[in-house]
Formats: C-alpha cells, structure tokens, sequence
C-alpha cells in the first residue's frame, strides 16, 4: 500500500527525476508510520479509481424552499457517495410556522429538513462504497428555531446520523457574560427576545444531557483565519476540524508523534526528537500539497475553491503514547510546555517548507502579499519565517488542523489525534464484530513488572476519564495556538459532572482561544466503546449513583430540565419555596393563584383556588393546579418554564357558556384565566383569537338535592355555578340558572 500511495501522489512533480526523487522521500515517511494520510488519500491514491481524496467538505446553505432543499441534498450525496464527508449549514432556511405563500401554508422549519438529511446520510448513502456518510449540520444562534435545534437530539430517536453544532457568535458571547438580551431574527424581524444566558443553558444542558450539540466560536474562525481578505467560514466539516467556506474541501494527513521518541533505558523517559519532527513535517507538507492537484474533482465549484486556496491539513496523531514514553502525564503543566513545543515546531517548519514550495511552484492563487501577512495568526509566526513568506509567497493559505485519526491511528497501533488514551483496556464494537483492544504500552510495562498488581500502574498512563475536563480544555487550547484551522477533541467528563461546571467549562473554552468545544459526559449516551473493569471489581449496582441524584437535583434547582430516560422520580420539593399570588376573576368567580419557584427562579408548583370549599368549583380548580404542578416537577427535556409556556398555549382561548370583558380583556373560561394568569407570571401573552378555539362544558347528572318538581327528569349538560360552584348551571328560558342552589343570571 505505501508504495502505491507514494508512486500516485508523487506522479504530479514536473520531472521523473523529482518524481523518482519525491517517491522515495514519500514512501520513507510512509512506511516507517512516521507520517499517515487520511483514510480517503489511503483508499485512492494510485489506483486509479474516481474516488475524493478529501475527507471533508462544505456546501453552501440550501435554498429556502423544497428545490433547492433537493438539490442541495443532491450535490450532498454525490459527495458521500465518493467518500467525503459533508458541512451545511441550515441558517438558510426559514423558522418553523413561517408563512409560505406559494401553497398558503407553514414551513416547518430547519429541524424537520435536518431529519432527511440525517436519513440520506445512515441509510441510503455507503460513504465510498463501504460505510455510512459523515454530516455536520449547522444554525446560527440568532436563527428563531435555534432552541429547538438545540434541544432536538434529546430525543434519542431523532437526527441519528447527523452531527449537529451551534455556530455561536462573538456578541452571543458578549451577552452572555453581561446577562444582555438577546434577538432570534429572520429576514431582519425580531422573531423573540430571550436572556442569552437561557439560551446557553439550554446549550449547555443539552450537551450535558445527550452530548450535543457542539460549540463552534464561528466568528474566532473568521477573525483568525488566513483567508479573512476573501472568504467567509460557514461551516465546519462532520468533526469539526475544518472550518470552510462554501464548496471549501480540506485533504488529512497526521504525522505520528510517537514515532518520534527514541525508546529509553532502564526505565527512564524517553527523548523526543525534535529535528527529526521537522523534517517529516516539511516532507509531509509537499506530501499532501501534491494531494490537491492528484485529487479528482467531480464538482466544478470544489476545483475552483481548493485550486485557488490549496488548503491543506497536516495534523497529529499518538500525542499520547508520546508523552507516555516521556513519562509526562497528559494534562499536566510540564505535559504542556512540551506539547507547546512540539507544535511550535510543526507550525514552523510547515510554513517554512510551503514558502520554500512557493518559491518553486508558486502561490496561492488568491495569494495577496499585503492582507495575507496582516492576518492574526500570521503575525504571531516567527519573524523570519514572516518575512520568508513575504520575499516568496506561501504555497498553501490554511496548512494545520488537527482532524480525529480513528481508523488510520488503529492501523498505526497509537493513539488517536491529540487525545488521551480513552482506556487501556477497551472493548471495542464495529461491523466485524466485537473485540477487546488493550493498550500496548501498558502492557509492555506489565511485562517488564510481572509482580506488579493487575490495577497498578505509573502516574503517566493517564485515560481520558482519569483527566477533569478543564484539563482536557487546556490541551486543546494550547495546541490550538499552533494550529491554524481547527481541532477535533472532546472533551470528557465524569458521571456527576453538573450542568452549571459544563457552562464555566464552555466558557473556559471561549475565554482560552479555542475555536470550538465538543463535550461528552460519561454515561449520557450508548457509544461504541465501552469500559472494562478488571478482574474482581465489584459488579456496578443497578440503581443510579447518588452522583447521578446530585447532577439531576442541581439540574432542578438550576431551572433547567433533565432528559425523560434519566429519572424516574419526581423533583424533590423544597423545604420553602418563594411564589407570588394573583387575583383574577373568572366566569365562575375570583380565582386565586400561587406561583411558587424554585432555587433557580423557575416555576415549580401551581396552587388555585375558585368557590367554596367542597364545591365543584373548588375541586376542579384545585386539579388543575395539581395537574400544572405534576407537568412542572416530572422529568423532562424542557425547562420548566417551557413546559409552563406549553401549558398557556393548551388553555388559551377555550370557551365556556359564560365570559368576562372584551377584547384583550375578555376572560372566556376557567382554563382561559389560568392561561392569563401563568403568562402574566412568564412574561409572555396568552393567545386570544376572535373565536374560541373550543367550547368546554361539563357533563353531569342533575344533583339529588334539586326538588323533584322543578328537577329535569334526565341527565343534563351543566356548567359550574359561580355562585355554589356545582355543576348544575344549565341555559334554560334565555337564561342561565343554577339547579342546586337556585342561582339566576338574569
């Protein structure tokens, strides 16, 4: 295989001596595992077959209606089908319950179209002939549907097959920090105002919850990028390596970091080398410049965007087991000043060799010497590599990225990306069947130490569950220093990890310099690997730990919700609990209403109260104030103030046989004043129409105390008497009377 990747990739050099030449420098770097393309350039490169080379794209967002909806889908497949992985960002489309025109009908808004891209994805499309495709997809946080695209992979039944991130604005930040509001807006009208804190919480929740969606500072991908003179970044591919612009495409290859240790004696640290690094790195740059012109492009859009770009990324794998042979813990400040090193010299001599390739080959098309060296990552590069840049030009505007290398690091035996080792001991799913895979660097050391206990091991055989999750952010954050596209990494955290630790966490991101975060809480959802405890460990208890309990609870006192599957117990009511109280009358008399709310100042329970003590009145009442707060305490995805909103939009506007008022201050029905009065609380307005959306009447037996003389001899329709509270009002004679206690309207 490595011969033939290397004899394809080095068949564009403009001579057969340097084709020759270039080979064999290829197939050096290749076989030794020192540097390893992407899974697409392993399948294709020199045998012949119209395949991508690239893994990942982006395409432009879809037009907002049903035919470019299908030919966006369209240009998507075709893409998947020869092995790349796709971006869209779905901002484009119009919010749900937008008026269409053209059929006098509703849009139903992005998340829907995102259920198709998501089926075209798992289950039509084989990427390249012999997996499922790969899909980002996309929203701006100003989009009014931004809520429910947040909230929609709760449900774990929808958009399976897709991955879906925030693009997640520097203003959006701005106002979170000052507790500003902040405007869902389409076509330039304020759909809704929300406190940009909820909507983050709501991000953050549901990240917490089911391990999406994905954050992508979209604005720090523009202002840092190479290209900011001309190109703007819509998107990220399917892991979030790659920010692109429209029709933009990225070819991988990551140079293997553990290759790069020179194997210690007598159990001391290993020793990196560093000059070796620099030249597989400038090998490795021509390597995958030589990609974008042996790629085959099969849209005319891609060829003009790359050729005019020639955006490469060169990124890493085994950053782990390397510092494993350093004996330097991951996460740790000495890991750190070395990983700050390493990539300093990736960066450097990357740069340097794309200079060098400018001076043989030429620029980048879209090269201006002027606004490329203004650029801000540009300007924090060495000054002799700036100026090398100025005097020769830069052969690739984007180099660096640091992509996921799942199945290429397995075919490396090492470590994945810049992440931790996940486990040592790991068992492993995947359309072979199942495999239990252990870390080869540990078990050598047990050889080495067969005394030593099953559970011992050094202090530098770190696992990503071992790290907190800030420590994980700091990795990432000083790679990304060095990196200037992206990275793909996530971020793990335990079991009891809180909602509000995953929103300082998000925001120790924000404030680092990352460009994005992707974080996953451990148990929130079924993945592929899975932990395996060593012999004699105790069997896990069936029951939720009482961390699970504490992260549920403080979730609660937050205001926020939990996902359905993970509780089954009502909320725990506070000891006290502050509320206000509202008087409101009603066809059937003043009603009373309580609003208590919880730590978080979210609603929590409902407490009304209309007639006397004993009557219909009162106990239908009292139900409904009991059915409100059940709806207010049970497990849910929706905070609890949505679900209360939910409940105004339920009883807005139903009719009874009597009403209060007019126009906006008409009162329709019992329901119809609660409706009023649980807005008035959220700040929001109950709908009233010009007609009732449905008449509610009660339907009961006449009551045994009516006189038989006067009493009807059948069962009636009745109302509640607002003066008894029974149901026992009938509309008899033009009027309305009560059969119980006698009471007259007229």
């Amino acid at each position: 295989m490595w011969a033939r990747v290397a004899r394809g990739i080095a068949a564009v050099e403009a001579t057969p001596e340097k084709q020759q030449y270039w080979e064999g420098r290829f197939y050096e770097v290749l076989s030794d595992f020192k540097f390893v393309p992407g899974g697409r350039i392993l399948a294709g490169a020199g045998t012949g077959h119209k395949v991508t080379y690239y893994n990942c794209y982006v395409i432009p967002s879809p037009e907002d209606s049903r035919g470019g909806i299908l030919d966006n889908l369209k240009v998507m497949t075709e893409i998947m089908a020869r092995g790349g992985g796709v971006g869209i960002n779905l901002s484009s489309l119009r919010p749900r319950g937008s008026y269409i025109k053209t059929v006098n009908g509703t849009a139903s808004g992005p998340c829907s179209w995102a259920e198709l891209y998501s089926v075209a994805t798992g289950d039509v499309i084989q990427q390249g002939g012999s997996r499922r495709g790969a899909l980002m997809l996309m929203i701006d946080d100003s989009h009014p549907d931004v809520e429910e695209f947040i909230n929609v992979k709760r449900d774990l039944k929808r958009i399976n097959h897709a991955n879906l991130s925030v693009c997640v604005s520097d203003p959006f930040m701005a106002a979170v920090k000052a507790d500003a509001p902040w405007d869902l807006v389409w076509n330039g009208e304020v759909r809704k105002t929300i406190r940009a804190r909820d909507l983050w919480s709501q991000i953050c929740l549901a990240a917490w919850s089911a391990g999406e969606p994905g954050l992508v500072f979209i604005d720090r991908y523009n202002t840092e990028a190479n290209t900011w003179y001309y190109e703007k970044i819509i998107c990220v591919n399917p892991c979030g390596e790659q920010g692109l612009p429209e029709w933009g495409v990225c070819n991988l290859g990551a140079i293997n970091l553990s290759q790069f240790v020179h194997d210690s004696v007598d159990g001391a640290p290993g020793v990196f080398d560093y000059d070796a690094l620099a030249a597989t790195s400038r090998v490795a740059m021509r390597f995958l410049d030589n990609v974008v012109d042996a790629n085959l492009y099969f849209i005319e859009e891609n060829a003009k965007a790359q050729l005019g770009t020639r955006r490469t990324g060169l990124g890493t794998m085994g950053l782990a087991d390397a510092l494993i042979k350093m004996q330097l813990p991951y996460g740790t400040p000495e890991c750190l000043a070395t990983v700050e090193r390493i990539y300093a010299t990736i960066r450097d001599h990357a740069y340097d060799a794309s200079a060098d390739l400018s001076a043989e080959k030429g620029p980048f098309p879209m090269f201006d010497r002027e606004k490329y060296l203004q650029g801000r990552f540009i300007q924090r590069l060495p000054k002799e590599i700036q100026a090398r840049v100025a005097e020769h030009g830069i052969r690739n505007a984007v180099l660096l990225t640091q992509a996921p290398t799942g199945t290429t690091s397995l075919l490396s035996g090492v470590s994945s990306g810049i992440e931790p080792v996940y486990d040592f001991a790991m068992r492993r799913r995947d359309r072979t069947g199942e495999h239990i895979i252990y870390h080869p660097l540990l078990q050598a050391w047990r050889d080495a130490n067969p005394l030593a206990a099953y559970t011992e091991k050094p202090g530098w055989f770190v696992s990503a569950n071992d790290l907190t999750p800030e420590e994980h952010v700091r990795v990432q954050a000083t790679v990304q220093a060095y990196t200037d596209s992206s990275i793909s990494k996530t971020v793990n955290a335990p079991n009891d990890h809180t909602v509000d630790q995953v929103e300082t966490l998000y925001m120790m991101a924000y404030d680092l310099g990352c460009k994005g975060v992707t974080y996953f809480r451990d148990g929130c959802r079924e993945g592929v690997l899975s932990h395996i405890d060593p012999p004699g460990a105790p069997e896990k208890p069936a029951t939720p730990a009482p961390s699970e309990v504490r992260a549920e609870t403080e979730a609660v006192q937050l205001g926020l919700g939990i996902p359905d599957h993970a509780s089954s117990h009502l909320h725990p009511r506070p000891r006290a609990a502050e509320g206000v109280t509202y008087r409101m009358p009603t066809p059937l008399g003043t009603m009373f209403t309580t609003i208590t709310r919880n730590p978080g100042g979210q609603p929590f329970e409902v407490f009304m109260q209309v007639g006397k003590a004993g009557s219909d009145t009162a106990s239908v009442t009292e139900a409904l104030g009991r059915l409100i707060s059940l709806i207010l305490r049970l497990p849910s995805a929706l905070p609890p103030a949505d679900r209360l909103q939910e409940v105004v939009d339920q009883l807005s506007g139903i009719g009874g046989g009597r009403q209060l008022g007019i126009g906006r201050n008409r009162v329709r029905s019992l329901p119809d004043a609660v409706a009023q009065v649980l807005a008035e609380f959220l700040g929001t307005d109950a709908a009233h129409g010009d007609e009732p959306r449905e008449a509610v009447q009660a339907v009961a037996p006449v009551p045994a105390i009516v006189p038989a003389a006067t009493a009807p001899s059948r069962t009636m329709k009745a109302d509640l008497c607002p003066e008894c509270g029974d149901a026992a009002l009938v509309y008899e004679e033009g009027c309305q009377k009560c059969y119980s206690c006698g009471f007259s309207e007229c």
